[in-house]
């Protein structure tokens, strides 16, 4: 299974209705992961057996592309997916689709993503010494920042994710020279993969084999590229 003072006036009220929210999430996350995580057969990383990944280094965001390179980037990464048979199920473009990408791979929907951004959260702080040398700022700015709901997700995070959840992630992307990544975790063997589309800087999905993708509701489009 996966782990996982109020003031006065009117900031009171907010706070009390926020605090309701993250308890009926808590449950709605205790009923969903109350079964044990199936592993995944192994499809996708049958369609990529023959390419070679290239070792992980986490990096915070830096670089932003713009319209054109964007674009040029998109067009490598669906061209990929046709090559191999894969097909992305797409998350919303909100500021949160690396933790809705997550928890689609691992609960079969993208609402839980709060909870994935908690976990990653947590085991940034009780594991400070693994992560802190990859951060060129204030370790504990980073980690507040990265608990706000909105903020992109980074390759620390995915690090801190694969850590966390002992999962093997795997990610088709579209950087030029850099198809296939894979991020392990660092003390113990994985139990689980979870395979993600990167489209460079932009936005993550989830990824399938065609034949076993989800049937899926198309996604609230709030990113500026797409």
């Amino acid at each position: 299974m996966w782990n996982g003072t109020q003031s006065v006036g009117e900031s009171s009220s907010s706070t009390s209705l926020s605090s309701q929210q993250d308890v009926e999430d808590d449950q709605m996350i205790a009923f969903v992961l109350s079964e044990e995580y199936a592993k995944l057969d192994g499809a996708v990383a049958r369609r990529l057996s023959n390419l070679a990944p290239v070792p992980h280094v986490p990096r915070i965001n830096t670089y932003i592309p713009n319209l054109s390179d964007a674009s040029l980037d998109h067009q490598r990464l669906l061209q990929r997916l046709q090559v191999y048979g894969l097909c992305e199920v797409k998350v919303s473009g909100d500021g949160n689709c690396q933790f809705r990408a997550l928890s689609e791979q691992m609960y079969k929907s993208p609402e839980y993503h709060k909870h994935v951004r908690k976990e990653i959260v947590k085991q940034l702080k009780e594991y400070r010494s693994l992560y802190e040398g990859y951060i060129p700022m204030k370790y504990k700015r980073y980690y507040k920042k990265m608990e706000k709901t909105g903020e992109w997700g980074d390759h620390v995070t995915l690090q801190a994710a694969a850590d966390k959840f002992a999962a093997k992630i795997c990610l088709l992307t579209s950087f030029r020279d850099t198809c296939f990544v894979e991020i392990t975790p660092q003390y113990q063997a994985p139990k689980h993969e979870l395979w993600l589309s990167f489209w460079s800087e932009v936005h993550y999905n989830s990824l399938y084999e065609i034949r076993d993708a989800p049937v899926q509701q198309k996604p609230r489009k709030k990113h500026w590229l797409f």
